[in-house]
Protein backbone atom coordinates (compact mmCIF):
# COMPACT_ATOMS: atom_id res chain seq x y z
CA UNK A 1 0.00 0.00 0.00
CA UNK A 2 1.21 3.74 -0.54
CA UNK A 3 1.08 5.82 2.20
CA UNK A 4 1.54 9.55 3.67
CA UNK A 5 2.52 11.02 6.80
CA UNK A 6 1.96 14.74 7.39
CA UNK A 7 4.61 16.51 8.86
CA UNK A 8 7.98 17.12 9.65
CA UNK A 9 9.47 16.70 13.25
CA UNK A 10 11.28 13.87 14.69
CA UNK A 11 7.72 12.06 15.20
CA UNK A 12 7.22 11.86 11.31
CA UNK A 13 11.11 10.83 11.18
CA UNK A 14 10.47 7.84 14.05
CA UNK A 15 7.14 7.17 12.04
CA UNK A 16 8.73 7.14 8.81
CA UNK A 17 11.30 4.74 10.01
CA UNK A 18 9.21 2.15 11.62
CA UNK A 19 6.44 1.84 8.81
CA UNK A 20 8.99 1.81 6.10
CA UNK A 21 10.01 -1.70 7.67
CA UNK A 22 6.28 -2.95 7.25
CA UNK A 23 5.75 -5.70 4.79
CA UNK A 24 2.30 -3.97 4.02
CA UNK A 25 4.30 -0.84 2.27
CA UNK A 26 4.56 -0.10 -1.29
CA UNK A 27 5.61 3.59 -1.29
CA UNK A 28 5.68 5.98 1.48
CA UNK A 29 5.52 9.95 0.86
CA UNK A 30 6.26 12.49 3.41
CA UNK A 31 5.11 15.81 3.52
CA UNK A 32 7.04 18.15 3.90
CA UNK A 33 9.03 15.79 5.77
CA UNK A 34 13.13 16.76 6.07
CA UNK A 35 16.40 15.92 5.89
CA UNK A 36 16.11 12.10 7.78
CA UNK A 37 12.23 11.47 6.59
CA UNK A 38 14.36 11.09 2.86
CA UNK A 39 16.07 8.26 3.46
CA UNK A 40 12.67 6.24 4.25
CA UNK A 41 10.57 7.58 1.51
CA UNK A 42 9.59 10.85 -0.92
CA UNK A 43 9.33 14.29 1.23
CA UNK A 44 7.17 16.25 -0.78
CA UNK A 45 7.07 19.87 0.15
CA UNK A 46 3.76 20.76 0.93
CA UNK A 47 2.05 22.83 4.08
CA UNK A 48 0.62 20.24 6.74
CA UNK A 49 -2.52 22.86 6.41
CA UNK A 50 -2.23 22.94 2.73
CA UNK A 51 -5.65 20.39 2.51
CA UNK A 52 -6.17 20.82 -0.98
CA UNK A 53 -2.06 20.06 -2.23
CA UNK A 54 -2.37 17.21 0.21
CA UNK A 55 -5.94 15.66 -1.54
CA UNK A 56 -3.86 15.97 -4.72
CA UNK A 57 -0.99 14.40 -3.48
CA UNK A 58 -3.09 11.49 -2.17
CA UNK A 59 -5.26 11.01 -5.59
CA UNK A 60 -1.99 11.71 -7.98
CA UNK A 61 -0.15 8.68 -6.14
CA UNK A 62 -3.02 5.98 -5.06
CA UNK A 63 -2.00 6.73 -1.23
CA UNK A 64 -4.31 4.87 0.61
CA UNK A 65 -3.61 5.54 3.93
CA UNK A 66 -3.05 9.03 5.15
CA UNK A 67 -1.32 9.30 9.41
CA UNK A 68 -1.12 12.97 10.92
CA UNK A 69 1.82 13.69 12.93
CA UNK A 70 1.03 17.22 14.42
CA UNK A 71 -1.95 18.97 16.25
CA UNK A 72 -2.55 21.30 13.80
CA UNK A 73 -4.02 19.91 10.70
CA UNK A 74 -5.81 18.08 13.28
CA UNK A 75 -7.46 20.92 14.98
CA UNK A 76 -7.89 22.69 11.70
CA UNK A 77 -9.99 19.59 10.37
CA UNK A 78 -8.56 17.56 8.09
CA UNK A 79 -9.89 14.19 8.92
CA UNK A 80 -13.26 15.73 8.58
CA UNK A 81 -12.05 17.37 5.05
CA UNK A 82 -10.86 13.53 3.80
CA UNK A 83 -14.63 11.98 5.00
CA UNK A 84 -16.75 14.69 3.36
CA UNK A 85 -14.85 14.41 0.31
CA UNK A 86 -16.16 12.01 -2.24
CA UNK A 87 -12.79 11.39 -3.68
CA UNK A 88 -11.12 11.00 -0.42
CA UNK A 89 -13.69 8.55 1.73
CA UNK A 90 -11.85 5.73 0.30
CA UNK A 91 -8.67 6.56 2.13
CA UNK A 92 -7.82 5.37 5.56
CA UNK A 93 -7.31 8.18 8.33
CA UNK A 94 -5.38 8.17 11.18
CA UNK A 95 -6.57 11.10 12.66
CA UNK A 96 -9.13 12.56 14.95
CA UNK A 97 -11.94 14.72 13.99
CA UNK A 98 -11.61 18.54 14.51
CA UNK A 99 -14.39 18.11 17.49
CA UNK A 100 -12.45 15.17 18.74
CA UNK A 101 -9.06 17.18 18.40
CA UNK A 102 -10.56 20.02 20.41
CA UNK A 103 -8.78 18.00 23.89
CA UNK A 104 -5.98 19.62 22.81
CA UNK A 105 -7.33 22.35 20.42
CA UNK A 106 -8.96 23.80 23.74
CA UNK A 107 -7.39 23.43 27.30
CA UNK A 108 -10.94 25.37 28.31
CA UNK A 109 -12.64 22.21 26.07
CA UNK A 110 -11.13 19.74 27.95
CA UNK A 111 -11.10 20.50 31.40
CA UNK A 112 -14.84 21.03 31.14
CA UNK A 113 -14.77 17.36 29.63
CA UNK A 114 -12.75 16.05 32.41
CA UNK A 115 -15.10 17.67 34.43
CA UNK A 116 -17.85 15.94 32.66
CA UNK A 117 -16.81 12.97 32.91
CA UNK A 118 -15.25 12.94 36.36
CA UNK A 119 -11.78 12.39 34.99
CA UNK A 120 -9.18 13.50 37.53
CA UNK A 121 -7.44 16.84 36.68
CA UNK A 122 -6.83 20.23 38.79
CA UNK A 123 -9.22 22.72 39.41
CA UNK A 124 -9.56 25.36 37.37
CA UNK A 125 -11.34 28.35 36.13
CA UNK A 126 -11.37 29.62 32.65
CA UNK A 127 -11.43 33.17 31.37
CA UNK A 128 -11.61 35.52 28.58
CA UNK A 129 -10.02 38.96 27.65
CA UNK A 130 -12.90 40.71 28.82
CA UNK A 131 -12.42 39.10 32.47
CA UNK A 132 -8.80 40.17 33.41
CA UNK A 133 -9.94 41.57 36.25
CA UNK A 134 -11.57 38.53 37.53
CA UNK A 135 -9.35 36.70 36.65
CA UNK A 136 -7.08 37.94 38.88
CA UNK A 137 -9.13 37.77 41.93
CA UNK A 138 -9.24 33.74 41.37
CA UNK A 139 -5.01 34.16 40.88
CA UNK A 140 -4.98 35.74 44.11
CA UNK A 141 -7.35 32.73 45.85
CA UNK A 142 -4.61 30.34 44.84
CA UNK A 143 -1.51 29.09 46.64
CA UNK A 144 1.65 29.36 44.71
CA UNK A 145 2.68 28.12 42.47
CA UNK A 146 0.28 29.54 39.74
CA UNK A 147 -0.30 27.43 36.57
CA UNK A 148 -1.16 29.53 33.68
CA UNK A 149 -2.09 28.36 30.81
CA UNK A 150 -2.70 29.89 26.44
CA UNK A 151 -6.19 27.92 25.81
CA UNK A 152 -5.63 27.10 21.96
CA UNK A 153 -2.27 25.78 20.56
CA UNK A 154 0.91 27.68 21.16
CA UNK A 155 3.34 24.73 20.16
CA UNK A 156 3.95 23.52 23.96
CA UNK A 157 5.39 26.92 25.08
CA UNK A 158 1.96 28.50 26.33
CA UNK A 159 2.60 26.87 30.39
CA UNK A 160 3.44 29.62 32.91
CA UNK A 161 4.30 28.19 36.15
CA UNK A 162 5.67 30.99 38.61
CA UNK A 163 5.72 31.22 42.38
CA UNK A 164 5.54 35.51 42.24
CA UNK A 165 2.04 36.68 41.87
CA UNK A 166 2.91 40.25 40.49
CA UNK A 167 4.50 37.80 37.33
CA UNK A 168 1.76 35.38 37.23
CA UNK A 169 -0.80 38.54 36.22
CA UNK A 170 1.85 40.17 33.70
CA UNK A 171 2.68 36.22 32.31
CA UNK A 172 -1.81 36.53 31.93
CA UNK A 173 -1.85 40.29 30.78
CA UNK A 174 0.92 38.85 27.92
CA UNK A 175 -1.05 36.16 26.71
CA UNK A 176 -4.33 37.86 26.21
CA UNK A 177 -2.36 40.96 24.50
CA UNK A 178 -1.69 38.65 22.12
CA UNK A 179 1.85 36.61 22.78
CA UNK A 180 0.24 33.63 21.40
CA UNK A 181 -1.18 34.83 18.86
CA UNK A 182 -5.46 33.68 18.84
CA UNK A 183 -4.16 30.67 21.29
CA UNK A 184 -4.18 32.87 24.64
CA UNK A 185 -7.84 34.60 23.71
CA UNK A 186 -8.72 32.13 26.62
CA UNK A 187 -6.48 31.51 29.81
CA UNK A 188 -7.09 28.72 31.86
CA UNK A 189 -5.83 28.94 35.16
CA UNK A 190 -5.27 25.91 37.34
CA UNK A 191 -4.28 24.48 41.16
CA UNK A 192 -0.48 23.70 40.97
CA UNK A 193 -0.19 19.63 41.36
CA UNK A 194 2.94 19.03 43.23
CA UNK A 195 4.08 15.77 41.85
CA UNK A 196 5.87 13.57 38.95
CA UNK A 197 4.58 13.63 35.23
CA UNK A 198 4.94 10.89 32.76
CA UNK A 199 2.54 10.26 29.75
CA UNK A 200 0.49 7.56 28.10
CA UNK A 201 -0.85 6.59 24.93
CA UNK A 202 -4.01 5.24 23.15
CA UNK A 203 -4.03 4.16 19.78
CA UNK A 204 -8.15 4.32 19.21
CA UNK A 205 -10.06 2.67 16.27
CA UNK A 206 -13.49 4.98 17.34
CA UNK A 207 -14.46 2.20 19.88
CA UNK A 208 -11.70 0.49 21.27
CA UNK A 209 -7.52 1.42 22.13
CA UNK A 210 -4.72 -0.48 22.21
CA UNK A 211 -2.57 1.16 25.08
CA UNK A 212 0.96 1.85 23.73
CA UNK A 213 4.32 1.75 25.70
CA UNK A 214 4.28 4.94 28.60
CA UNK A 215 6.80 7.52 28.55
CA UNK A 216 8.86 10.75 30.40
CA UNK A 217 9.47 13.98 28.91
CA UNK A 218 11.32 16.99 29.98
CA UNK A 219 9.82 20.29 29.01
CA UNK A 220 12.04 22.84 30.21
CA UNK A 221 14.96 24.39 28.51
CA UNK A 222 17.58 23.81 31.81
CA UNK A 223 18.70 20.99 33.67
CA UNK A 224 16.96 20.68 36.86
CA UNK A 225 13.67 21.40 35.15
CA UNK A 226 14.26 25.00 35.00
CA UNK A 227 13.37 28.18 32.59
CA UNK A 228 11.11 28.36 30.05
CA UNK A 229 8.90 25.19 28.56
CA UNK A 230 9.84 24.11 25.01
CA UNK A 231 8.06 21.02 22.86
CA UNK A 232 10.58 18.70 24.66
CA UNK A 233 13.90 18.35 25.31
CA UNK A 234 14.10 14.55 25.60
CA UNK A 235 12.34 11.54 26.77
CA UNK A 236 12.25 8.01 28.54
CA UNK A 237 10.62 4.67 28.18
CA UNK A 238 9.60 2.79 30.34
CA UNK A 239 9.39 4.92 33.25
CA UNK A 240 10.50 3.09 36.40
CA UNK A 241 8.06 4.42 38.68
CA UNK A 242 5.02 3.18 36.21
CA UNK A 243 4.08 0.28 38.14
CA UNK A 244 1.03 -2.39 37.69
CA UNK A 245 -1.31 -0.61 40.36
CA UNK A 246 -0.51 2.87 38.83
CA UNK A 247 -0.81 1.43 35.43
CA UNK A 248 -4.63 0.10 36.33
CA UNK A 249 -5.34 3.17 37.92
CA UNK A 250 -4.38 5.23 34.89
CA UNK A 251 -6.98 2.93 33.10
CA UNK A 252 -9.82 2.29 35.05
CA UNK A 253 -9.72 6.28 36.55
CA UNK A 254 -8.49 7.94 32.97
CA UNK A 255 -8.47 5.78 29.91
CA UNK A 256 -11.13 3.73 29.84
CA UNK A 257 -13.68 7.15 31.14
CA UNK A 258 -11.93 9.27 28.62
CA UNK A 259 -12.76 6.97 25.75
CA UNK A 260 -16.17 6.43 27.05
CA UNK A 261 -17.08 9.78 27.55
CA UNK A 262 -15.71 10.70 23.69
CA UNK A 263 -18.36 7.58 22.85
CA UNK A 264 -21.04 9.10 25.08
CA UNK A 265 -20.94 12.53 23.25
CA UNK A 266 -20.80 11.27 20.02
CA UNK A 267 -17.38 11.98 19.27
CA UNK A 268 -15.37 9.19 17.44
CA UNK A 269 -11.44 9.32 18.59
CA UNK A 270 -9.38 7.43 15.81
CA UNK A 271 -5.56 7.76 15.83
CA UNK A 272 -2.98 8.62 18.54
CA UNK A 273 -4.29 10.09 21.89
CA UNK A 274 -1.86 11.28 24.36
CA UNK A 275 -2.65 11.78 28.04
CA UNK A 276 -0.18 13.36 30.20
CA UNK A 277 0.13 12.90 33.70
CA UNK A 278 0.39 14.57 37.10
CA UNK A 279 1.48 11.56 39.79
CA UNK A 280 0.60 12.73 43.12
CA UNK A 281 1.40 10.57 45.91
CA UNK A 282 1.07 7.74 43.28
CA UNK A 283 -2.37 8.81 42.32
CA UNK A 284 -2.92 10.05 38.85
CA UNK A 285 -4.00 13.31 37.01
CA UNK A 286 -4.48 14.42 33.71
CA UNK A 287 -2.73 17.88 33.17
CA UNK A 288 -3.41 17.58 29.15
CA UNK A 289 -4.64 15.99 26.26
CA UNK A 290 -3.24 15.77 22.98
CA UNK A 291 -4.82 14.80 19.89
CA UNK A 292 -1.60 12.87 18.33
CA UNK A 293 1.52 11.26 19.69
CA UNK A 294 3.92 13.27 21.66
CA UNK A 295 7.51 14.80 20.45
CA UNK A 296 10.67 13.55 21.42
CA UNK A 297 8.12 10.81 23.29
CA UNK A 298 7.85 9.56 19.65
CA UNK A 299 11.24 8.79 19.50
CA UNK A 300 11.26 6.38 22.75
CA UNK A 301 7.92 4.90 22.09
CA UNK A 302 8.25 3.60 18.60
CA UNK A 303 11.06 1.98 19.10
CA UNK A 304 10.06 -0.15 21.58
CA UNK A 305 7.00 -1.36 19.35
CA UNK A 306 7.92 -4.37 17.72
CA UNK A 307 4.48 -4.90 15.90
CA UNK A 308 4.48 -4.24 12.19
CA UNK A 309 2.87 -0.40 12.25
CA UNK A 310 1.41 -0.49 9.29
CA UNK A 311 -0.69 -3.59 10.48
CA UNK A 312 -1.93 -1.89 13.61
CA UNK A 313 -3.22 1.01 11.43
CA UNK A 314 -5.19 -0.98 9.16
CA UNK A 315 -6.76 -2.73 11.92
CA UNK A 316 -7.31 0.97 13.53
CA UNK A 317 -8.95 1.72 10.09
CA UNK A 318 -10.94 -1.79 10.24
CA UNK A 319 -12.30 -0.79 13.42
CA UNK A 320 -10.55 -3.86 14.93
CA UNK A 321 -8.01 -2.94 17.16
CA UNK A 322 -9.31 -4.93 20.27
CA UNK A 323 -8.02 -7.71 18.60
CA UNK A 324 -4.32 -7.14 18.56
CA UNK A 325 -1.45 -7.79 21.68
CA UNK A 326 1.35 -5.28 21.55
CA UNK A 327 4.66 -6.63 21.62
CA UNK A 328 7.14 -4.60 23.17
CA UNK A 329 10.88 -4.56 23.20
CA UNK A 330 11.91 -5.07 27.18
CA UNK A 331 14.51 -2.36 27.14
CA UNK A 332 14.68 0.56 27.77
CA UNK A 333 15.20 3.87 25.20
CA UNK A 334 16.15 7.40 26.33
CA UNK A 335 16.60 10.26 23.44
CA UNK A 336 18.01 13.55 23.63
CA UNK A 337 16.80 16.58 22.03
CA UNK A 338 19.61 18.84 20.54
CA UNK A 339 18.57 22.21 19.44
CA UNK A 340 19.47 25.50 18.41
CA UNK A 341 20.99 28.41 20.56
CA UNK A 342 18.29 30.38 21.97
CA UNK A 343 15.74 28.15 21.62
CA UNK A 344 12.84 28.63 22.50
CA UNK A 345 12.95 32.17 21.92
CA UNK A 346 14.59 33.16 18.90
CA UNK A 347 17.44 31.35 17.14
CA UNK A 348 19.58 30.96 13.91
CA UNK A 349 18.71 28.82 11.20
CA UNK A 350 20.83 27.30 8.47
CA UNK A 351 23.72 25.90 10.83
CA UNK A 352 25.44 22.79 8.82
CA UNK A 353 25.49 20.00 10.97
CA UNK A 354 28.67 17.56 10.58
CA UNK A 355 29.38 14.16 12.65
CA UNK A 356 26.35 12.67 11.22
CA UNK A 357 28.36 9.67 9.80
CA UNK A 358 30.32 8.88 12.89
CA UNK A 359 26.88 7.67 14.75
CA UNK A 360 26.27 4.60 14.24
CA UNK A 361 24.24 2.64 16.73
CA UNK A 362 22.12 4.89 17.94
CA UNK A 363 18.82 6.17 16.19
CA UNK A 364 19.34 9.58 15.25
CA UNK A 365 15.69 11.23 14.65
CA UNK A 366 16.20 14.77 12.90
CA UNK A 367 13.72 17.23 13.92
CA UNK A 368 14.22 20.66 12.22
CA UNK A 369 16.59 19.93 9.38
CA UNK A 370 17.22 20.67 5.91
CA UNK A 371 19.14 18.91 3.22
CA UNK A 372 20.76 21.33 0.14
CA UNK A 373 23.51 18.99 -1.83
CA UNK A 374 23.76 16.90 0.39
CA UNK A 375 24.59 19.55 3.13
CA UNK A 376 22.73 18.85 6.07
CA UNK A 377 21.49 21.80 8.27
CA UNK A 378 19.44 23.40 10.52
CA UNK A 379 15.77 24.30 10.14
CA UNK A 380 14.10 24.54 13.67
CA UNK A 381 14.64 25.09 17.29
CA UNK A 382 14.58 21.64 17.66
CA UNK A 383 17.02 20.17 15.35
CA UNK A 384 17.30 16.41 16.48
CA UNK A 385 16.64 13.78 18.94
CA UNK A 386 19.43 11.03 19.61
CA UNK A 387 17.41 8.05 20.75
CA UNK A 388 19.29 4.59 22.36
CA UNK A 389 17.99 1.68 23.80
CA UNK A 390 20.06 -0.54 26.93
CA UNK A 391 19.17 -2.41 29.42
CA UNK A 392 19.13 1.04 31.65
CA UNK A 393 18.90 4.31 32.21
CA UNK A 394 22.37 4.79 32.87
CA UNK A 395 23.58 3.03 29.75
CA UNK A 396 21.38 4.84 27.72
CA UNK A 397 22.13 7.76 28.93
CA UNK A 398 25.76 6.68 28.47
CA UNK A 399 24.88 6.10 24.62
CA UNK A 400 22.99 8.84 23.74
CA UNK A 401 25.46 11.68 25.13
CA UNK A 402 28.63 9.67 23.23
CA UNK A 403 26.65 9.98 20.20
CA UNK A 404 25.80 13.45 20.46
CA UNK A 405 29.52 14.50 20.81
CA UNK A 406 30.80 13.37 17.66
CA UNK A 407 27.97 16.11 16.24
CA UNK A 408 28.90 19.29 15.21
CA UNK A 409 27.00 22.40 14.68
CA UNK A 410 26.81 26.14 15.66
CA UNK A 411 24.93 27.02 18.69
CA UNK A 412 23.99 23.58 19.50
CA UNK A 413 22.76 22.92 23.36
CA UNK A 414 21.33 20.22 24.85
CA UNK A 415 20.21 18.90 28.30
CA UNK A 416 22.76 16.88 30.27
CA UNK A 417 20.44 15.41 32.72
CA UNK A 418 18.05 13.37 30.82
CA UNK A 419 16.82 10.77 32.44
CA UNK A 420 18.78 11.51 35.61
CA UNK A 421 15.88 11.94 37.94
CA UNK A 422 14.73 8.31 37.06
CA UNK A 423 17.96 6.61 38.58
CA UNK A 424 16.67 6.36 41.58
CA UNK A 425 13.88 4.47 40.75
CA UNK A 426 15.52 1.96 38.90
CA UNK A 427 18.15 1.93 42.00
CA UNK A 428 15.11 0.77 44.14
CA UNK A 429 13.28 -1.25 41.54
Amino acid sequence: MNVLIIGAGGREHALAWKISQSRELDSLYIAPGNAGTKDFGENVDLLTTDFDGIASLVLKNNISMVIVGPEDPLVAGIADYFSTNQKLQHVAFIGPTKLAAQLEGSKDFSKAFMQRHNIPTAGYKSFTKNEITESFQFLESLKAPYVIKASGLAAGKGVIIENDIDIAKQAIEEMFSGKFGEAGNTVVIEEFLDGIECSVFALCDGKDYLLLPEAKDYKRIGEMDTGLNTGGMGAVSPVPFFNETLKQKVIERIVNPTLSGLNQEGIAYVGFLFIGLMIVNQEPFVIEYNCRLGDPETEVVIPRIQNDLLELFKHVAAGTIKSQQLITNPQTALTVMCVSGGYPEKFEKNKKIEGLNLVSKELVFHAGTTATNNIISTSGGRVMAFTSLATSIEACRSNSYSAISKICYDGIYFRKDIGEDLLKYETNA
